[in-house]
């Protein structure tokens, strides 16, 4: 039994523990996940309301849940929409019974909306966008202001940039430099169950021909590929690679990707153009 990077819930590592596993022998829990764990805790300490941008039923969510209702009120919320239908509730230009028809099952228990929304932080499950969790963060930070003013701001509002991850946020700003580029198609490759590698996927396919692929079995030949799709089903395309030369191909990864399946997607593509120079080689002469 290993806990995953995403870490698990604490009642999860209490049943470990009634059957005889010790969970910190086979943690594997990423050090940015408890690093928001941590965070939520101190802000728990300081009697503020955590909010959590994740996906609810998302495994690191569910268990950044569980740790930060250890000691402070929580809920969580999914996108800027809901971050501005949450503030709208906090301002009153909605009504406060309107939190527990949107946000009721995914609050602490006797979460008060009246009560527990004056003070807040923001932390977010560290593979969604880091520029979104920003994004809310900020809006919410001038609710506060807007309700209660720029310097009574830190009573109400807790500062936790320095929460997101920054292998996530590398990656994120590394595709938003590829997007200023000229290129054929884009191959993402990661879990099909990776909220960040579905990220970058969203982002790339708004400006080429996106490929999500879990490794390079999925890259049958120069014809057909096989890929995850936005509707979240595996389908077949047919001519994917285009047959002009020469071919630009961008080549990315979710954060927790190994290199080697980069690598061998990469290899793959390459046996399939005549003429094609050895990658090691090509490698040396950069260097040289």
């Amino acid at each position: 039994m290993i806990i995953p990077a995403f870490g698990t819930t604490l009642e999860t590592e209490a049943r470990l523990k009634a059957i005889g596993i010790d969970p910190m022998k086979y943690n594997t829990t990423c050090p940015f996940v408890e690093k928001v764990w941590k965070r939520s805790d101190q802000l728990g300490d300081k009697q503020y309301t955590v909010i959590i941008h994740g996906k609810a039923k998302h495994e690191e969510t569910r268990a950044t849940f569980s740790h930060t209702v250890q000691k402070a009120p929580a809920m969580v919320l999914r996108d800027m929409a809901e971050a501005e239908l949450l503030g709208r509730i906090i301002l009153g230009e909605e009504p406060i019974a309107l939190f527990a028809d949107v946000f009721g099952g995914r609050a602490s228990k006797d979460f008060d909306p009246a009560r527990d929304l004056g003070r807040i932080g923001v932390v977010n499950q560290t593979t969604m966008l880091a520029t979104e969790t920003q994004a809310i963060a900020d809006h919410l930070k001038q609710v506060m202001i807007q309700k209660y003013g720029t310097e009574a701001l830190g009573q109400h509002f807790a500062d936790t940039r320095d929460t997101l991850c920054y292998a996530t946020n590398d990656n994120q700003d590394a595709t938003h430099e590829l997007l200023k580029m000229e290129a054929d198609l884009a191959l993402v490759v990661g879990g099909y169950n990776s909220s960040n590698t579905s990220h970058l996927v969203e982002l790339l396919a708004g400006r080429f021909p996106t490929f999500f692929i879990k490794g390079d079995e999925e890259v049958l030949n120069a014809d057909i590929i096989q890929h995850y799709n936005p509707e979240q089903r595996l389908e077949t395309t047919k001519g994917w690679l285009p047959a002009k030369r020469p071919a630009t191909i961008i080549l990315t990864s979710g954060a927790s990707c190994p290199d080697t399946l980069l690598d061998r997607v990469m290899l793959k593509v390459l046996r399939f153009v005549e003429g094609v120079k050895d990658p090691v080689s090509v490698v040396e002469e950069m260097i040289r």
